[in-house]
Formats: C-alpha cells, sequence, structure tokens
C-alpha cells in the first residue's frame, strides 16, 4: 500500500467513523474487526426476545465482549445508564466467558470525565474482568494495519499512485466538464456539525497528504486548461470552486468536512481509481491556485 492509498483509506476511515450511527455504526465496528481478527472475532446480532445478550461482538481468544454505542449526539446521563445497563446485563449473560468488556463509541472528542470515572469503578468492583475503552483513535489504528485487499473490502477501492502516473486528458474531461455544470451558488446538501466538530483548525495529515498526492499529476490540469479551445473554463470553473468553498465555510464546516463536500463537487471518491486520481489532480490544482481553502489561517479566499 503505497502513501496515496494510505491517505484515502485515513480518509475515508475517518468520514465513515463521524457519519455513521447506531447499527450503522456497529456494523462498521464489526466489518473492520471480523478483518482483524479473523476467526477469532464473531459478530453478535440481535435474535428472538432476548436480542444480542448485551454484545455486539465477542473475541474468544480473550474473552472479550465488545458494545457500541454510537448515538447521533453523546449526552451524559444517556450514556452513563448505558454503561451501567449493558455492562451489567452482559455480566449476566455472559459470566466466566466474559473476561474482558470493550466500550466501543463514536465520540471523536473521547468520552467525558464522569464516564470515564465510571468505567475505572468497575474494574475494582469485578476482579477479574478486564476493562477498556475504543474510540477514533483505537479503532483507526486497528483499521489502517489491515492489508489492502481488506480495505478495498471495507470502503472499495481507491487510486494508488501509479494510477495518478498514469492518469491522462480522457479521466480529466468528464470531471471538469461535470464541475461546469455545477450551479456556482447551490447550497451545500448537509447540516453544519456540532461545534465541539469545529475545534480543528487544519486539514488533518489524510486530507493534506492527499492534495500533495495530487500534486503530482496538477500539470495535467494545468495543460488541459491550456489546451482546452474555450479560454474561459478554467476560471469559469475557478468560480464554481471558489462559490462552493464559501458556502459550504458559511455553515461552519471543519477543514475536513469541506474537503469532503468539495471531493463530491469534484466528481466523487467513487468508482475507477483512475476517475478519483482525476479527482484529486482537479482538488490539488485549485488548492494550489488558493481557490479552494485559504493562504494561511484567518485569510480570506480569492
Amino acid at each position: 500500500m503505497d502513501d496515496t492509498q494510505r491517505f484515502s483509506y485515513g480518509l475515508k476511515f475517518e468520514n465513515a467513523f463521524l457519519r455513521e450511527r447506531g447499527k450503522a455504526f456497529e456494523s462498521l465496528f464489526a466489518r473492520i474487526m471480523a478483518h482483524a481478527f479473523p476467526g477469532d472475532f464473531r459478530p453478535v446480532h440481535p435474535y428472538g426476545p432476548k436480542g444480542d445478550l448485551k454484545c455486539d461482538g465477542f473475541r474468544a481468544s480473550d474473552g472479550t465482549v465488545f458494545q457500541c454505542y454510537a448515538p447521533d449526539a453523546m449526552r451524559l446521563r444517556p450514556l452513563l445508564i448505558k454503561i451501567d445497563e449493558d455492562f451489567s446485563g452482559a455480566r449476566a449473560h455472559w459470566q466466566a466467558q466474559m473476561r474482558r468488556w470493550e466500550f466501543v463509541h463514536n465520540d471523536a472528542r473521547g468520552l467525558p470525565a464522569e464516564a470515564i470515572r465510571k468505567l475505572n469503578a468497575l474494574g475494582p468492583a469485578n476482579p477479574g474482568i478486564v476493562f477498556a475503552v475504543c474510540g477514533e483513535a483505537e479503532l483507526r489504528a486497528i483499521a489502517m494495519s489491515l492489508a489492502l485487499h481488506q480495505l478495498e473490502d471495507i470502503f472499495g477501492a481507491v487510486p494508488s499512485g501509479r494510477a495518478l502516473e498514469r492518469l491522462d486528458f480522457q479521466a480529466l474531461q468528464p470531471i471538469l466538464l461535470a464541475i461546469q455544470r455545477q450551479e456556482p451558488d447551490a447550497e451545500p446538501s448537509m447540516v453544519a456539525p456540532s461545534a465541539e466538530k469545529l475545534e480543528r483548525n487544519a486539514l488533518s495529515v489524510d486530507a493534506a497528504g492527499l492534495l500533495r498526492q495530487g500534486r503530482r499529476r496538477e500539470q495535467l490540469v494545468e495543460a488541459f486548461f491550456a489546451g482546452w479551445p474555450d479560454p474561459a473554463l478554467g476560471e469559469e470553473i475557478a468560480q464554481a470552486f471558489r462559490a462552493r468553498y464559501r458556502a459550504l465555510k458559511s455553515v461552519g464546516l471543519s477543514p475536513d468536512d469541506i474537503f469532503g463536500e468539495l471531493q463530491a463537487f469534484a466528481g466523487g471518491m467513487n468508482g475507477e481509481p483512475a476517475r478519483q486520481g482525476a479527482v484529486l489532480a482537479v482538488l490539488s490544482y485549485f488548492f494550489e491556485r488558493c481557490d479552494i481553502f485559504e493562504d494561511k489561517i484567518g485569510a480570506d479566499t480569492k
């Protein structure tokens, strides 16, 4: 797996972790764990009147019962109740089979102090059971340790560095034309995230890495515009990018959320890897021109 693929999968993981809720998050977690611990991790699905016996997955090698909690918004009182109910239920159902209990959550900020204190208190009260928490950092480490074919199975194919090197006008042309057809003043199609998610003021390592990888072929985009019969095409698309960026920023999206929306605006990071590579080249081109994102923190876009 090369850097382009690693950055791509890192960003795909982040987007999925922040986007998925409830059963969808449980499914994401189970797919990652099944690849990471084949034959050892066993996903658990609710069945019959007893449901899932307070277990969203079981790892036989160390007797771990996993419990996922991924609400639309993390609130302290429901969180504390959830921890109490799920652990008590798991202990009653799994008894001696449960030697370890891991609480898996979807809050990128981490758990509040009161929840950590409650989890810490469960240890002395339940000798013989190990307690653990799995959040974004822990699940990312597991996901990014997977082999390329496993990541492809979970998140789909992504472009490689070699795919970027093979990028040609044929791959770029439909994407540029698709951007040209967009309405420049279209409103973003997503609700602004919570204030806590806006604390980050810079692109993540993965997003920045993808832009760096896209620079390997941004000269192809420049040559494309130079050779296009209509000399105004480049500025028309640049204006569309500027308008979309300002609209996304105006609703308070984080840099990585904006980056993801601009990927979709440029044609989306789905389909053939060559097509995705073209999207990266286009984004890198307009990023370097300062049509999207600021030249420095606090500066205005052109």
